[in-house]
């Protein structure tokens, strides 16, 4: 699998990130572990999970990813070939809890709970280490200082940021080079090729918008992953309809743009929806999540599909 740099830290990350959300849950051991065989068997080698998944399910802890995941790791015995990525600052403060009272991005919560993830990875270190959404309640210098302690001691490498603005993170890259603190190497924010209204609301999640893609396009220090960019399957199934923050003034246009230049080029929508993420400028690395092998081979043939320039610029400016 094709691999691309990581900001400016020196490390290459696969072009697909693999995102095991459900492992040991909806989604079964035996499962689980093959469809991280299969990924690592096609070269991916970028796990990226949380403390906190999926802990919004009835009877979930919020620990079971990292806790399979680390399993794996441990079975295959393959930790030193994975990058591995995880979060902190969405688990629920408090069994049963919700989004409304997560457990937040404080010096105290961020040094007690990469303790808590590295036991459930069974691992002595986090190559990427994610502030998974924005916490307004903490002054930003506690969380930078923190994060920077954790990359002095070895416990992490690198930071990253997800669901945020894109002003708050220029205002965390100043904070950091003030104090000379590791800054933010990367953004992890909700991106598919649809565009959502104007004003959706998806909670505590944040869509990238040209705002952030023009950040990043002007900072090469800082990679844009892509989350949920198949919207969960309704580009092609039937049975998944599409969210409704998409139903936009030129969703219709963008869908009869992507259908033409996939019967060009021989690949399926969301093989296309990859492909273009892959190929646009700023590039945005894909965070795929799949239930079934079949789902996994669909997603690995996007690393296949060459677009042209004129095709990558009539997706882009479709609608």
């Amino acid at each position: 699998m094709q691999q691309f740099p990581l900001g400016k830290t020196g490390s290459m990350v696969s072009a697909l990130a693999f995102g095991p959300m459900y492992f040991g849950t909806r989604l079964a051991i035996e499962t689980s572990y093959q469809l991280a065989d299969h990924y690592f068997e096609a070269g991916g080698r970028f796990i990226d999970t949380s403390n906190n998944y999926p802990s919004w399910l009835d009877g979930a802890s919020g620990d079971e990813s990292e806790i399979s995941v680390g399993r794996w790791m441990r079975d295959r015995k393959n930790r030193d070939q994975i990058f591995l990525a995880t979060k902190v600052g969405a688990r629920p403060a408090a069994s049963g809890s919700d989004f409304e009272h997560m457990e937040g991005l404080s010096r105290q919560r961020i040094l007690r709970a990469i303790d808590e993830s590295l036991e459930r990875l069974g691992t002595d270190h986090i190559d990427l280490y994610y502030a998974h959404v924005d916490d307004r309640k903490t002054p930003l210098e506690d969380t930078l200082a923190a994060f920077d302690k954790l990359i002095q001691t070895g416990k992490v490498r690198y930071i990253g940021c997800s669901n945020i603005a894109t002003w708050r993170i220029e205002e965390a890259r100043n904070i950091s080079i003030t104090h000379d603190w590791a800054k933010y190497c990367c953004v992890q924010q909700r991106y598919s090729y649809l565009r959502p209204n104007p004003g959706a609301d998806f909670g505590v999640q944040v869509s990238a918008n040209k705002e952030l893609l023009d950040y990043c396009q002007s900072h090469d220090d800082i990679t844009l992953l892509a989350y949920s960019p198949l919207l969960n399957g309704s580009y092609t199934r039937i049975d998944t309809p599409r969210p409704e923050q998409y139903a936009g003034p030129d969703t219709g246009a963008r869908m009869l743009a992507l259908t033409k230049i996939a019967n060009e080029v021989g690949a399926t929508l969301n093989q296309v929806v990859l492909a273009w993420l892959l190929q646009s400028t700023p590039r945005e690395l894909p965070i795929i999540a799949v239930s079934t092998d079949e789902q996994l081979r669909e997603n690995l043939g996007a690393l296949h599909v060459r677009l042209n320039q004129e095709q990558i610029e009539f997706l882009t400016n479709a609608g």
